[in-house]
């Protein structure tokens, strides 16, 4: 077990600069950078076309949440020596893991489903060619990626392909915002018991607050410390003051960047396409519109090549994330490290998962709508992971003398009860709200 004694010099309590920043980025940057997966930027679009910036508040309190969970399932990968499904098998009751592991891998290959589709139809747009076929040469392409080469390329290749995402930011000064109307979007929450609103604010928290990444960042956690030898539970318990710090900047900046996204996607597509009417989208071509004022004839183009990458980012993790998950439900040997006859059923996983998303994609629904309604079900599915994560995290047997503090405490609890509220919201407008 490591001491919080071994200290290096990134635990100083001095602010990190730009280059050391840099450095640090690593697993809490590409989990931030692929909870901008298609299924959020679908769930955003739509949410700003179809309520204009009635949702834009939402941004200013999901960060400090997101960013909340994710440090707490990174602490809890750390500190444990295990991924979220390993501690669950080693401290909590089995039916616990196992309702828990088959919520994530149901709720995992239906995003991975709607992902691949908004895939194909962003190869449409830039090429014309229309199809579900699509998806299987795409598929395999990633599975190939994923067990015969290294995750670790495709996701240092295709994250900074979502950067064209941030075109969004650009394009909302050209079309000159009112700086009073978008400051009290911002800062006063619309309060509305609408189903459409309800619905979108549960499909926006299911996509930010996504039930896969709480899997993929412990275990991503766990699978660093392997490949640095550590290949044991023991040898990897515990975490020293300068891992934990590293972790935090490392998660938050994702995070952050996670978040601008999100804010100026809504706020792109609730001052262009909500105005002008557009707001049933059913494609990427239409999300795309919000994007003319910025880059015209090409904003199509500009549109499919950030929805390209953050799709080929997120179905690796999706899948991979349902992987360990399952693997360490059942004990077997995990990693995407590891050579795939020394790992088959974590593979198998992975090529199951991958195989049924992309059968999905032949059924008859618009991609911008599978999107939604993808982030709808991680809605619906976090809200009881997030109970678990939680006592997981102040578990003394699971995190020894290093529980997560107050303010992590706090802020993971007020998640967990605002997704239950937004559930139960979600509930009385579906079932019991008077038509």
């Amino acid at each position: 077990m490591r001491s919080g004694g071994a200290v290096n010099a990134l635990s100083r309590s001095r602010p990190a600069g730009p280059r050391e920043i840099v450095r640090i980025l690593g697993p809490g940057f590409i989990t931030g950078a692929s909870d901008d997966d298609p299924s959020g930027i679908g769930t955003y679009a739509l949410a700003g076309a179809s309520l204009g910036l009635q949702t834009l508040w939402t941004a200013l309190i999901t960060f400090p949440l997101m960013a909340a969970v994710q440090n707490i399932c990174a602490r809890v990968g750390m500190v444990s020596g295990r991924g979220l499904a390993g501690v669950l098998r080693h401290h909590y009751p089995r039916p616990l893991l196992y309702g828990a592991v088959l919520l994530l891998f149901v709720a995992n290959t239906v995003n991975v489903g709607a992902d691949l589709a908004a895939i194909a139809d962003a190869i449409r747009i830039l090429t014309g060619v229309a199809g579900a076929w699509l998806v299987i040469p795409v598929s395999l392409a990633i599975l190939v990626v994923q067990v015969v080469g290294s995750y670790r390329l495709i996701a240092n290749v295709f994250k900074w392909l979502t950067l064209a995402l941030l075109a969004y930011v650009a394009d909302t000064f050209l079309v000159h915002p009112d700086a009073l109307q978008t400051l009290r979007a911002t800062v006063v929450p619309t309060l509305s018991l609408d189903p459409k609103y309800v619905t979108t604010i549960v499909a926006i928290l299911g996509t930010t607050i996504s039930p896969y990444l709480f899997f993929w960042q412990s275990s991503e956690h766990v699978e660093e410390e392997m490949s640095q030898g550590r290949k044991s539970v023991a040898a990897r318990r515990g975490a020293t003051p300068g891992e934990i710090r590293r972790a935090t900047i490392d998660t938050n900046v994702g995070m952050a960047f996670s978040n601008a996204v999100m804010y100026f996607i809504i706020l792109a597509t609730g001052l262009t396409l909500f105005p002008a009417g557009k707001t049933d989208i059913k494609s990427g071509a239409d999300a795309a519109g919000a994007l003319r004022p910025l880059a015209g004839d090409l904003a199509g183009v500009l549109f499919a090549v950030g929805m390209i990458g953050a799709g080929l980012l997120a179905v690796p993790i999706l899948s991979g994330s349902a992987a360990y998950a399952v693997a360490e439900a059942f004990g077997w040997r995990y990693g995407l490290e590891r050579r795939w006859d020394r790992a088959k059923p974590f593979y198998g996983v992975i090529v199951v998962a991958t195989a049924l998303g992309a059968g999905m994609s032949f059924l008859d629904i618009d991609p911008i709508g599978a999107l939604f309604w993808t982030a709808v079900l991680n809605g619906v599915v976090a809200p009881p992971l997030l109970v678990l994560v939680m006592l997981a995290a102040r578990n003394g047997k699971v995190m020894g003398g290093q529980k997560i503090g107050r303010l992590l405490s706090v802020l993971g609890w007020l998640a967990t009860v605002g997704m239950f509220l937004a559930l139960a919201g979600l509930a009385y407008t579906t079932l019991l709200a008077p038509t």
